[in-house]
């Protein structure tokens, strides 16, 4: 079992979340998230780092920190295109606003509704929750790859990528147990994501579908 399968079931994808990911593929289960050098960088394996507001965004971004022993590193190349690339790196601060409220132990944090709104911002709670509920954190290193942009028009924008949690794992917070689990194909995970750009110029994650397993993700 890897650190992502303990609370997959607590995420069911509702119908409406179906609906408007219907554009990006698979959706079988609803995850609210859910960490390039990262975030706004083409590729990378170092510590966490997090842009700096553009000239254009005046909205006043959190700083999202991680522990020593925990990494998320996004791997695409930026195309160029203004919009794709804002919003890809948006993303990539979704799925760290959501890593940071587990380890902080928290769903109350900052970038958490900073970054995620509507479905993604409830079911991101409910699987921080779920965190915090067994006492649990994760260490190690999960990698995000594959990444695809869409832009459909009318002012959305759909972001696909895989996952893969083989390098990371659960930490129970109270024992310091790590649990070594395996890496099997559960460990590689398909998002289909939905994005909206608001008021302050941020682009936030609406919606999340995954599906884990999925064959487009395994190496």
């Amino acid at each position: 079992m890897n650190r992502r399968l303990t609370l997959l079931a607590a995420l069911a994808l509702t119908a409406a979340a179906a609906l408007s990911l219907s554009a990006c593929g698979s959706d079988d289960s609803f995850k609210g998230k859910v960490n390039d050098k990262i975030a706004g960088s083409d590729t990378g394996s170092e510590a966490p780092v997090f842009p700096s507001p553009s000239a254009s965004d005046s909205a006043g971004r959190p700083k999202i920190t991680f522990p020593p022993d925990a990494k998320n590193v996004f791997e695409y190349q930026k195309s160029g295109d203004a919009v794709k690339d804002a919003a890809l790196a948006d993303s990539t601060l979704s799925v760290n606003s959501v890593d940071e409220a587990i380890f902080e132990g928290s769903a109350d944090t900052k970038a958490l509704g900073f970054y995620n709104t509507d479905k993604a911002l409830s079911g991101s709670i409910t699987y921080v929750l779920g965190y915090i509920k067994k006492n649990h954190t994760w260490v190690g290193e999960t990698r995000y790859f594959d990444y695809k942009v869409t832009v459909p028009g009318g002012g959305g924008v759909y972001v696909t990528y895989c996952s893969d949690e083989s390098k990371s794992f659960i930490k129970n917070k109270k024992t310091g147990k790590i649990q070594n689990t395996p890496t099997t194909a559960n460990s590689y995970v398909l998002y289909n994501t939905k994005l909206a750009k608001n008021a302050e110029g941020v682009w936030q994650t609406t919606a999340v579908a995954s599906n884990r397993g999925n064959k487009a993700c395994q190496p």
